[in-house]
């Protein structure tokens, strides 16, 4: 469905701000762009930590690093998987925080955030291959799974990669502009090109190239949307704007999935961008990370 209302004055300032997305993603500016990332964050992120009260501490399961994001009072049994953004180029646990700490509260449930492998210097298998780790370990319970953009794509090929398995699927799903077709296909690409502030079509390309090298980008485990879906996946919800350069893959993958049999609520918001969650001064971000909360309790609970 899309999210009719009026953009919040808050919206409406980042639109109007200026500063859209760096179209730099080159191997050579990579390491300032991921620093200047971090930093400019990093207020965000004390600030939603001094608000939620959630608190934080560094684990490793099987063998990869993870962030525990874990509330004031543990209400829900089950944990959350979460994957980070950035195009498996850039990112971190940390920086993912505006938006996992207020999931966290919400719920009541501990996030699990494995600190996966960058590329270019860590390319495609490492991040599906340090996912599925924790994944393995996540699966001998009952769980959730989360993950915005990027992060999107590494939940769907760990749920295809248990599946083909025989481990344990996730009770629900929450994906946020999931970046799932690594070909980049649909009119969004071009028609938001240069009105989503914090993603370009040029980046995204760039983040391609590192990730995917000669591989072939149509291979589920790079584009799943591309993979196997059945009618014993769980209900997803996924959320999307319509200025999200990757909105078109948004509604793709929700048809495939209603085509396989998979319940799904596609939230579509009026005017807002790719994975505008990450903007914690949003009132439209708050509201939608309510409804993710809302959809993963629901199904957990029952």
């Amino acid at each position: 469905m899309t999210r009719p209302g009026q953009l919040s004055v808050e919206a409406h300032q980042v639109l109007s701000s200026g500063q859209f997305a760096p179209a730099d993603r080159s191997a050579r500016n990579l390491p300032s762009l991921r620093a200047r990332t971090k930093a400019a964050i990093a207020p965000a992120v004390e600030r939603v930590l001094r608000a939620t009260g959630v608190t934080t501490r560094d684990i490793t399961i099987n063998g990869v690093p993870c962030m525990e994001v874990s509330p004031p009072e543990r209400t829900a049994p089950w944990p959350i998987l979460y994957g980070f953004g950035g195009g498996f180029i850039q990112g971190s646990p940390f920086e993912e925080l505006t938006i996992t700490a207020p999931l966290c509260a919400m719920t009541g449930a501990r996030l699990i955030v494995p600190d996966y492998r960058l590329a270019p210097e860590h390319p495609w298998p490492a991040a599906v291959e340090d996912g599925y780790a924790v994944y393995r370990k996540l699966a001998e319970r009952r769980f959730a799974i989360v993950g915005e953009s990027a992060g999107g794509n590494l939940a769907l090929v760990l749920m295809q990669r248990a599946r083909a398995e025989g481990l344990a699927l996730p009770g629900a799903v929450a994906l946020l502009s999931p970046w799932c077709d690594l070909s980049n296909p649909g009119d969004s690409l071009t028609f938001n090109d240069g009105r989503d502030p914090s993603l370009s079509a040029r980046g995204s390309r760039q983040a391609v190239r590192h990730y995917v090298g000669a591989n072939p980008v149509a291979h589920p485990d790079i584009s799943p949307i591309n993979g196997m879906f059945d009618a014993d996946f769980p209900p997803f919800v996924i959320t999307t704007g319509t200025r999200d350069l990757h909105l078109s893959q948004a509604v793709q993958l929700s048809q495939v999935l209603r085509d396989s049999g998979v319940p799904v609520d596609l939230q579509v918001w009026d005017g807002l961008w790719h994975v505008f969650e990450f903007y914690d001064h949003l009132p439209e971000a708050r509201h939608s990370i309510r409804q993710i909360a809302a959809h993963l309790q629901s199904n957990m609970n029952r």
